[in-house]
């Protein structure tokens, strides 16, 4: 008759076993492993924001906030120089603006239509394509606006320049489709299929019912996402710096040719500007505003989020 140890010393040899103990070790060390990572990211930025604010200070020290922010001219490398920032704001919003005006309706139908219409098989063939635009470099998207796109739109649009905001803005709208049909298409999708049966139920068709009960119950990540898309326009740098032109002037037409803040600090930090100088110091102050500007749209995103979020 053979006799069985009791529960509790198979259970302290279990602990024993070298496997387990090997596995603790791992978890101690994975747990280290990602607290350095997410420790560098904080520091990291906190780094960025030290560097901006520094070499800024001694732009501000010579030019007032109001000066700064409600001057119309851009001039920081003439004999009269003028520090404005207004121009450049101008014509990152205008880009942006294009950018959202073409990524908005086309990212959300296509979110939908990942979503709600489209078979497993085509949906896993489309993702991947769609998300391989997010892999072309910015550079081949501003020659493409530059090269191909620019002189065929000006047979077709009157009065667009060589350099203008139009081309890149709509280039730049097809650049984050990537980013707001991928998030949006997550939100959607994380709506309870009790909804979608609800919907179908009261004789809703297919169509209203993504527009009256999806997309309202995925308001919180579809807002987000569209947020993070406008960040990202704002952000964008060769696209405007090569084909939306290096000239800081106040336009409303986007048909002409104007520099973004990210534009400027691309011409500016060639080299040509001596360490120190007042000018040098203008590309940490542009720097600055368009850090506070995707600041406060991420926290806006964040806390647009936190309030319309759906708990299913």
């Amino acid at each position: 008759m053979t006799t069985t140890g009791s529960p509790l010393s198979e259970y302290e040899a279990l602990r024993a076993s070298p496997f387990l103990r090997r596995g603790r070790v791992l978890a101690a060390v994975m747990k280290v492993v990602l607290f350095a990572c997410a420790a560098l990211s904080v520091v990291i930025t906190a780094a960025i924001v030290w560097v901006l604010v520094s070499e800024s200070l001694p732009f501000f020290r010579e030019i007032p906030l109001t000066t700064f922010l409600t001057d119309t001219e851009w001039t920081p490398v003439f004999t009269n120089a003028r520090y404005g920032i207004l121009p450049l704001l101008s014509a990152t919003f205008w880009a942006a603006g294009i950018a959202m005006a073409v990524a908005t309706p086309l990212g959300l139908v296509l979110a939908v239509y990942l979503s709600e219409f489209a078979r497993p098989g085509v949906r896993e063939a489309l993702k991947p394509i769609l998300e391989m635009l997010a892999a072309v470099p910015t550079v081949v998207f501003g020659y493409f606006a530059l090269l191909f796109l620019t002189p065929l739109a000006r047979q077709f649009i009157p009065g667009l320049s060589g350099f203008n905001l139009l081309i890149p803005g709509i280039v730049m709208g097809v650049m984050i489709l990537p980013y707001v049909v991928s998030i949006s298409e997550d939100a959607m999708r994380a709506v309870p299929m009790s909804l979608r049966e609800g919907a179908f139920a009261v004789g809703m068709s297919r169509v209203q019912m993504a527009f009256s009960v999806i997309i309202p119950g995925a308001f919180s990540g579809v807002t987000a996402a569209y947020l993070l898309g406008f960040s990202r326009a704002v952000g964008e740098t060769m696209v405007v710096a090569i084909a939306a032109g290096q000239n800081p002037n106040l336009t409303g037409d986007p048909r002409e040719g104007a520099a973004t803040i990210t534009a400027y600090i691309v011409q500016m930090s060639l080299g040509d500007l001596p360490h120190g100088s007042l000018a040098y110091s203008t590309i940490f102050a542009a720097g600055l505003t368009l850090f506070v500007i995707t600041l406060v749209f991420n926290l806006l995103g964040f806390f647009l989020r936190r309030k319309f979020r759906e708990a299913y």
